[in-house]
């Protein structure tokens, strides 16, 4: 008898500590074979960087990067309410309390947000998310290690000096025009 309660007690902890709410992670994986979606995978190396060429504070920065993971729904004439319904299901993920907003602009047809999930101190991704309503929205999810506010800004500069591969870019190719 005792047994059985024990048992009883530990599937009830098991089921309530299950979390039923969606994440981005879930959602990138739910629609992943979805024909309305666009769905790649980029890693550092999209960058073609001459890594002796870098500062040390630019290797860090690029060494708490590990990939980008870009999803896109691009919106047309047959799937207009399907876009409406996705959309609105990100905003919401996004509202979770683990997605922490750093910044947020919407002009009516068009919204971006710049989220990120861990501490200040410790990024584990940051989430940047676009929408623009004649064309569909894409969310890209920036994963890495120890990643700060100072390593993206510096990540940024080395963007600049970068030669990115942009064929691993190419079924974006016309998202957002």
């Amino acid at each position: 008898m005792k047994f059985s309660v024990i048992i009883a007690i530990l599937i009830a902890v098991l089921l309530s500590s299950c979390n039923d709410e969606q994440s981005l992670q879930r959602y990138f994986v739910n629609n992943s074979e979805n024909k309305d979606f666009i769905v790649l995978d980029v890693t550092s190396t999209i960058l073609n960087l001459d890594k002796a060429k870098l500062s040390s504070e630019q290797k860090t920065a690029l060494e708490s990067f590990d990939k980008l993971n870009i999803l896109a729904f691009r919106k047309d004439s047959t799937n207009a309410p399907k876009f409406e319904t996705e959309s609105k299901k990100v905003n919401q993920i996004l509202k979770a309390k683990e997605y922490q907003e750093l910044m947020k602009v919407n002009s009516g047809t068009d919204v971006a947000s710049v989220s990120f999930v861990g501490s200040e101190d410790n990024i584990k991704e940051f989430i940047f998310y676009a929408k623009r309503d004649e064309n569909g929205f894409a969310v890209v999810r920036v994963l890495g290690e120890d990643m700060n506010p100072n390593n993206i800004l510096t990540l940024m500069t080395v963007l600049k000096e970068s030669k990115i591969d942009l064929e691993q870019l190419k079924p974006l190719e016309g998202l957002m025009k």
